[in-house]
């Protein structure tokens, strides 16, 4: 399969299109910026004493980060001030008190992170089944429907990992964690960033047809999610294991992730692509240029990230399997002694 990069599928700007970014940007992007950045001053004041530096230092450089990709590509910015919304009414509804989510009706059956998550599922699977009628059907509503599923279930997903996080405080401070610690709260994360890396690229290059074969793999991660809640009881919230309790987790783990989404997403572009080379569903499907450059672009993005959280794992787990050899049973080995001299 070539993967040389085919600069003829990239799009190119319209003319007269300003170079720059912040040449494009209007009152709605500057009120957006500093919402996020007022949010995050409120949450340093109200909850600095229990954060670390590194802690504050990860909310700090979020704050950049997701204003430049509110900026560059708008739809985020709705995603992410409507999940911010939606998981502060939620939170509001809590009162503290976390027997209200059976309680509370939109808590018990749309807000609370079960339900929440719940619904993202079944988005999923709706928007999986959309894209595939529009795809075989050519009908370019079912494509669009199978788009607007697909940003409500992200949106979802996204209200139930957050509120997740607020729940785990209620059960205790020492509970407390972002929900990025067990195999059901990153399958929540992997459909998620699979699904914006997807929505992506599918803005960027104006066509829906991808979504049929992309959305599988999202759904297929969404069908074991079932599994593990219902059979195992995997969305309890559990303590963090002493291993897991390291500011690294924080970025690891979503830099992973990040990694393993453009993997997979490129995986299954790489299946469209081999069809439509051998005639199967060709007309259906973009140009094999433009399925070419997805791929390109992100296997490049899941190099990346995979090379970062592998590097950041690695400094993770450095000083612990250096403690585990140089302090077994509280008492210093060999690892931290100076050599014996030669004549010893």
């Amino acid at each position: 399969m070539e993967l040389a990069h085919p600069q003829s599928a990239a799009p190119q700007p319209t003319p007269g299109e300003p170079a720059s970014l912040l040449k494009r940007l209007g009152w709605f992007d500057w009120l957006y910026a500093a919402v996020l950045a007022l949010g995050a001053a409120y949450a340093l004041q109200r909850f600095g004493a229990f954060m670390d530096v590194y802690e504050k230092a990860i909310l700090v450089c979020s704050v950049p980060t997701f204003v430049w990709m509110g900026w560059a590509w708008k739809p985020f910015r709705a995603l992410l001030l409507g999940a911010f919304a939606l998981s502060l009414f939620s939170i509001w509804l809590y009162r503290g008190e976390l027997a209200r989510a059976d309680q509370a009706f939109l808590l018990k059956y749309l807000i609370s992170s079960q339900s929440a998550i719940l619904w993202m599922c079944a988005l999923y699977f709706a928007a999986t089944a959309t894209y595939w009628v529009g795809l075989l059907s050519r009908s370019a509503f079912a494509l669009s429907t199978g788009t607007g599923l697909t940003w409500s279930a992200t949106l979802m997903g996204l209200v139930g990992l957050l509120t997740r996080w607020y729940e785990s405080y209620l059960i205790g401070p020492d509970v407390g964690h972002i929900p990025v610690s067990n195999l059901y709260e990153v399958f929540v994360l992997f459909s998620l960033i699979t699904a914006l890396l997807y929505l992506h690229y599918e803005r960027r290059y104006a066509t829906r047809q991808m979504g049929a074969f992309v959305l599988l793999v999202i759904s297929a991660a969404i069908g074991f999610l079932l599994w593990y809640t219902f059979e195992r009881e995997a969305h309890q919230i559990q303590p963090l294991v002493p291993a897991l309790q390291s500011w690294w987790m924080k970025i690891h783990v979503p830099a992973n992730f990040v990694g393993y989404g453009a993997f997979a997403l490129a995986a299954m572009v790489a299946f469209a692509y081999l069809l439509a080379a051998r005639g199967i569903l060709a007309s259906r499907l973009p140009s094999l240029e433009v399925l070419d450059d997805v791929m390109y672009k992100s296997i490049a993005v899941g190099f990346a990230f995979f090379t970062v959280a592998t590097i950041l794992g690695a400094l993770w787990a450095g000083p612990r399997a250096c403690a585990a050899r140089c302090w077994p049973g509280g008492r210093w080995s060999a690892c931290w002694s100076p050599p014996s001299p030669s004549w010893a």
